[in-house]
């Protein structure tokens, strides 16, 4: 009985440490995360500070000498200030944007580029009397540079370009652009 006993107790402790193993390998394949703060300016002296949270899958593609691209999923929280804003000083921003990045897989410093279209929702359409959105729903595209640098890659540094529209759904539609710059740290 004892040596059952043993037998049974060995074998709980292999499961138990194969658990393990394949626990902490998995640990360090899995997708890191980020989170990023961005401020810019943009049309109508309407100025944005931006916190982003970052997915990276590590899902990449076409290799291209030492360059390659990948897919990063944001999710973005952000607040609009204008001084003209005779209706609202302060406007909401949530949304999501797919990215697409063209980067070097190799370095200390990695420079990329990178585009996105994603969608937003506004806590208002109305900025002033002169400037309305048309709908508090929003399609976000923008395109930009970075670097990704650090011991471990975990720091993004770049500028990205945006402009945010509802695509015609309703008039009006002027649209509005931003200018930003940000830094990112992936965990």
């Amino acid at each position: 009985m004892t040596n059952k006993k043993n037998a049974l107790r060995g074998l709980a402790l292999k499961g138990a440490s194969a658990v393990v193993l394949l626990g902490v390998s998995g640990l360090a394949v899995a997708d890191p995360f980020g989170v990023q703060v961005a401020a810019g300016v943009g049309d109508h002296h309407v100025k944005k500070v931006d916190l982003g949270f970052v997915w990276d899958p590590n899902l990449t593609w076409w290799q291209i000498g030492d360059w390659h691209f990948s897919l990063i999923g944001e999710a973005h929280v952000a607040w609009w200030h204008t001084n003209e804003g005779n209706v609202h000083d302060n406007i909401g921003e949530i949304g999501v944007t797919p990215i697409i990045r063209f980067i070097k897989g190799s370095g200390s410093i990695r420079p990329y580029i990178e585009a996105g279209a994603g969608i937003r929702l506004l806590s208002s359409p109305r900025i002033s009397t002169s400037l309305t959105l048309g709908t508090a729903f929003q399609f976000a595209d923008m395109a930009g540079v970075g670097v990704q640098f650090g011991s471990h890659q975990q720091y993004q540094a770049g500028y990205r370009f945006q402009h945010i529209s509802n695509g015609g759904i309703k008039e009006p539609n002027p649209g509005i652009n931003f200018s930003q710059l940000y830094l990112q740290y992936n965990f």
